[in-house]
Protein backbone atom coordinates (compact mmCIF):
# COMPACT_ATOMS: atom_id res chain seq x y z
CA UNK A 1 0.00 0.00 0.00
CA UNK A 2 1.10 3.57 -0.63
CA UNK A 3 1.98 6.05 2.06
CA UNK A 4 1.18 9.52 3.28
CA UNK A 5 3.04 12.38 1.62
CA UNK A 6 3.84 15.90 2.70
CA UNK A 7 4.47 18.85 0.45
CA UNK A 8 8.04 19.66 -0.51
CA UNK A 9 9.01 22.66 -2.64
CA UNK A 10 12.48 23.29 -4.05
CA UNK A 11 13.65 26.17 -6.22
CA UNK A 12 15.57 24.52 -9.07
CA UNK A 13 16.58 27.54 -11.11
CA UNK A 14 15.81 31.22 -11.66
CA UNK A 15 16.80 34.08 -13.93
CA UNK A 16 20.40 35.22 -13.35
CA UNK A 17 20.89 38.93 -12.63
CA UNK A 18 17.16 39.15 -11.93
CA UNK A 19 17.24 42.61 -10.38
CA UNK A 20 19.33 44.01 -13.22
CA UNK A 21 17.06 42.36 -15.79
CA UNK A 22 14.01 43.95 -14.15
CA UNK A 23 15.74 47.35 -14.13
CA UNK A 24 16.66 46.98 -17.81
CA UNK A 25 13.11 46.07 -18.80
CA UNK A 26 11.63 48.97 -16.84
CA UNK A 27 14.07 51.58 -18.10
CA UNK A 28 13.70 50.31 -21.69
CA UNK A 29 10.16 51.69 -21.60
CA UNK A 30 11.19 55.16 -20.41
CA UNK A 31 14.77 55.72 -21.57
CA UNK A 32 16.20 56.73 -24.96
CA UNK A 33 19.07 54.31 -24.28
CA UNK A 34 19.17 50.88 -25.88
CA UNK A 35 18.48 47.84 -23.68
CA UNK A 36 22.01 46.48 -24.16
CA UNK A 37 23.45 49.77 -22.90
CA UNK A 38 21.08 49.83 -19.94
CA UNK A 39 22.15 46.32 -18.94
CA UNK A 40 25.88 46.75 -19.51
CA UNK A 41 26.28 50.46 -18.77
CA UNK A 42 26.61 52.54 -15.60
CA UNK A 43 22.99 53.66 -15.24
CA UNK A 44 22.00 50.63 -13.14
CA UNK A 45 24.87 51.26 -10.72
CA UNK A 46 23.86 54.92 -10.37
CA UNK A 47 20.32 53.90 -9.47
CA UNK A 48 21.72 51.38 -7.00
CA UNK A 49 23.96 53.91 -5.29
CA UNK A 50 21.57 56.88 -5.06
CA UNK A 51 19.12 57.05 -2.12
CA UNK A 52 15.46 56.61 -3.06
CA UNK A 53 14.14 59.93 -4.36
CA UNK A 54 10.65 59.21 -3.02
CA UNK A 55 11.87 59.53 0.58
CA UNK A 56 11.31 55.85 1.32
CA UNK A 57 13.84 53.15 2.14
CA UNK A 58 16.48 51.76 -0.18
CA UNK A 59 18.06 52.99 -3.35
CA UNK A 60 16.59 54.78 -6.33
CA UNK A 61 16.38 51.37 -7.99
CA UNK A 62 14.06 50.30 -5.16
CA UNK A 63 12.03 53.46 -5.76
CA UNK A 64 11.75 52.53 -9.43
CA UNK A 65 10.55 49.01 -8.62
CA UNK A 66 8.00 50.38 -6.14
CA UNK A 67 6.69 52.75 -8.78
CA UNK A 68 6.26 49.91 -11.26
CA UNK A 69 4.39 47.72 -8.76
CA UNK A 70 2.15 50.57 -7.61
CA UNK A 71 1.38 51.73 -11.14
CA UNK A 72 0.53 48.23 -12.33
CA UNK A 73 3.18 48.21 -15.07
CA UNK A 74 4.13 44.68 -14.04
CA UNK A 75 4.59 43.28 -17.56
CA UNK A 76 8.21 44.35 -17.05
CA UNK A 77 8.52 41.62 -14.39
CA UNK A 78 7.67 38.84 -16.84
CA UNK A 79 11.34 38.67 -17.84
CA UNK A 80 12.21 37.06 -14.50
CA UNK A 81 11.22 33.42 -14.06
CA UNK A 82 11.55 30.73 -11.40
CA UNK A 83 11.45 26.94 -11.81
CA UNK A 84 10.32 24.78 -8.89
CA UNK A 85 10.10 21.11 -7.99
CA UNK A 86 6.75 20.64 -6.25
CA UNK A 87 6.35 17.25 -4.62
CA UNK A 88 3.72 15.45 -2.57
CA UNK A 89 0.70 17.61 -3.37
CA UNK A 90 -2.83 16.37 -3.97
CA UNK A 91 -4.80 16.24 -7.18
CA UNK A 92 -7.15 18.71 -5.46
CA UNK A 93 -4.32 21.23 -5.35
CA UNK A 94 -3.36 20.45 -8.95
CA UNK A 95 -6.90 21.26 -10.13
CA UNK A 96 -6.76 24.59 -8.30
CA UNK A 97 -3.22 25.45 -9.34
CA UNK A 98 -3.74 24.91 -13.06
CA UNK A 99 -6.48 27.52 -13.05
CA UNK A 100 -3.55 29.95 -12.96
CA UNK A 101 -2.43 29.49 -16.56
CA UNK A 102 -1.02 32.79 -17.82
CA UNK A 103 2.69 32.92 -17.06
CA UNK A 104 2.88 29.34 -15.73
CA UNK A 105 4.27 26.13 -17.20
CA UNK A 106 3.49 22.72 -15.67
CA UNK A 107 4.97 19.25 -16.20
CA UNK A 108 3.02 16.80 -14.01
CA UNK A 109 3.72 13.17 -13.10
CA UNK A 110 1.28 11.10 -15.14
CA UNK A 111 -1.10 8.55 -13.65
CA UNK A 112 -1.47 7.19 -17.16
CA UNK A 113 2.18 6.20 -17.58
CA UNK A 114 3.44 5.85 -13.98
CA UNK A 115 2.06 2.77 -12.25
CA UNK A 116 0.48 3.09 -8.81
CA UNK A 117 0.32 -0.68 -8.32
CA UNK A 118 1.56 -1.99 -4.98
CA UNK A 119 4.22 -4.20 -6.60
CA UNK A 120 5.77 -1.43 -8.71
CA UNK A 121 8.51 1.08 -7.88
CA UNK A 122 6.25 3.53 -6.04
CA UNK A 123 4.85 0.75 -3.87
CA UNK A 124 1.31 1.99 -4.39
CA UNK A 125 -0.19 5.44 -4.71
CA UNK A 126 0.77 8.07 -2.17
CA UNK A 127 -1.77 10.41 -0.67
CA UNK A 128 -2.23 13.66 1.22
CA UNK A 129 -4.06 13.73 4.56
CA UNK A 130 -5.96 16.99 5.23
CA UNK A 131 -5.04 18.32 8.70
CA UNK A 132 -8.67 18.39 9.85
CA UNK A 133 -8.96 14.69 9.07
CA UNK A 134 -5.61 13.88 10.66
CA UNK A 135 -6.59 15.73 13.84
CA UNK A 136 -9.51 13.39 14.55
CA UNK A 137 -8.33 9.89 15.40
CA UNK A 138 -11.40 8.06 14.16
CA UNK A 139 -11.54 10.12 10.96
CA UNK A 140 -7.84 9.54 10.29
CA UNK A 141 -8.22 5.79 10.77
CA UNK A 142 -11.24 5.68 8.46
CA UNK A 143 -9.42 7.75 5.84
CA UNK A 144 -6.39 5.46 5.91
CA UNK A 145 -8.63 2.40 5.67
CA UNK A 146 -10.35 3.90 2.64
CA UNK A 147 -7.00 4.61 0.98
CA UNK A 148 -6.12 0.93 1.47
CA UNK A 149 -9.40 -0.16 -0.09
CA UNK A 150 -8.79 2.05 -3.13
CA UNK A 151 -5.29 0.66 -3.46
CA UNK A 152 -6.71 -2.87 -3.46
CA UNK A 153 -9.22 -1.87 -6.13
CA UNK A 154 -6.49 -0.37 -8.33
CA UNK A 155 -4.28 -3.45 -7.92
CA UNK A 156 -7.18 -5.77 -8.74
CA UNK A 157 -8.10 -3.90 -11.89
CA UNK A 158 -4.49 -4.00 -13.10
CA UNK A 159 -4.31 -7.70 -12.26
CA UNK A 160 -7.42 -8.25 -14.40
CA UNK A 161 -5.68 -6.65 -17.36
CA UNK A 162 -7.17 -3.15 -17.11
CA UNK A 163 -4.60 -0.59 -18.39
CA UNK A 164 -3.20 1.95 -15.94
CA UNK A 165 -4.97 4.79 -17.74
CA UNK A 166 -8.34 3.21 -16.85
CA UNK A 167 -7.44 1.72 -13.46
CA UNK A 168 -6.53 5.23 -12.26
CA UNK A 169 -10.21 6.17 -12.29
CA UNK A 170 -10.55 4.65 -8.81
CA UNK A 171 -7.78 6.82 -7.34
CA UNK A 172 -8.97 9.70 -5.12
CA UNK A 173 -8.55 13.47 -5.27
CA UNK A 174 -6.20 13.02 -2.33
CA UNK A 175 -3.71 11.01 -4.44
CA UNK A 176 -0.34 12.75 -4.37
CA UNK A 177 1.52 13.94 -7.43
CA UNK A 178 4.75 15.70 -8.34
CA UNK A 179 5.43 18.43 -10.87
CA UNK A 180 8.00 20.79 -12.27
CA UNK A 181 6.58 24.29 -12.51
CA UNK A 182 7.98 27.45 -14.04
CA UNK A 183 6.39 30.86 -13.53
CA UNK A 184 7.39 34.42 -14.25
CA UNK A 185 7.50 36.93 -11.42
CA UNK A 186 4.37 38.79 -12.48
CA UNK A 187 2.40 35.53 -12.49
CA UNK A 188 3.78 34.52 -9.09
CA UNK A 189 2.84 37.84 -7.50
CA UNK A 190 -0.68 37.55 -8.92
CA UNK A 191 -0.97 33.95 -7.73
CA UNK A 192 0.23 34.86 -4.25
CA UNK A 193 -2.23 37.74 -3.96
CA UNK A 194 -5.12 35.34 -4.57
CA UNK A 195 -3.93 32.22 -2.72
CA UNK A 196 -1.87 33.44 0.22
CA UNK A 197 -2.93 32.56 3.79
CA UNK A 198 -5.79 34.72 5.01
CA UNK A 199 -7.43 35.18 1.62
CA UNK A 200 -9.86 32.27 1.94
CA UNK A 201 -7.88 29.78 -0.14
CA UNK A 202 -7.92 26.13 0.90
CA UNK A 203 -5.13 25.16 3.31
CA UNK A 204 -2.97 23.19 0.86
CA UNK A 205 -2.74 25.77 -1.90
CA UNK A 206 -2.27 28.53 0.69
CA UNK A 207 0.65 26.53 2.08
CA UNK A 208 2.06 26.20 -1.44
CA UNK A 209 1.72 29.94 -2.05
CA UNK A 210 3.67 30.67 1.11
CA UNK A 211 6.37 28.13 0.24
CA UNK A 212 6.80 29.61 -3.24
CA UNK A 213 7.10 33.09 -1.75
CA UNK A 214 9.66 31.87 0.80
CA UNK A 215 11.83 30.18 -1.83
CA UNK A 216 11.75 33.22 -4.13
CA UNK A 217 12.62 35.64 -1.33
CA UNK A 218 15.46 33.40 -0.14
CA UNK A 219 16.95 33.63 -3.65
CA UNK A 220 16.12 37.31 -4.26
CA UNK A 221 15.57 39.10 -0.91
CA UNK A 222 14.74 42.41 -2.59
CA UNK A 223 11.45 40.90 -3.76
CA UNK A 224 10.06 40.44 -0.24
CA UNK A 225 8.43 43.86 -0.22
CA UNK A 226 6.51 43.10 -3.43
CA UNK A 227 5.03 39.90 -2.05
CA UNK A 228 4.03 41.88 1.06
CA UNK A 229 2.11 44.30 -1.18
CA UNK A 230 0.40 41.48 -3.12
Amino acid sequence: MGSQKRMNVELLSYTPNARKIAFTAIRTCYSPSEPSDLFEGAEYERYQEQPASDGQEGSDADRLFRHIINSGHTSTLEHISFTFAIEGVSRVLLAQLTRHRVGFGFSVQSQRYVSDASDKKKGGFQYVVPPKIGAIGEAAAYYEQLMGTLQEAYDKLVELGVPKEDARFVLPNGAATNMTMTANLRALLSFYSKRKPGRGAQWEIAELAEELRRKVVEAEPWLDAYFEQA
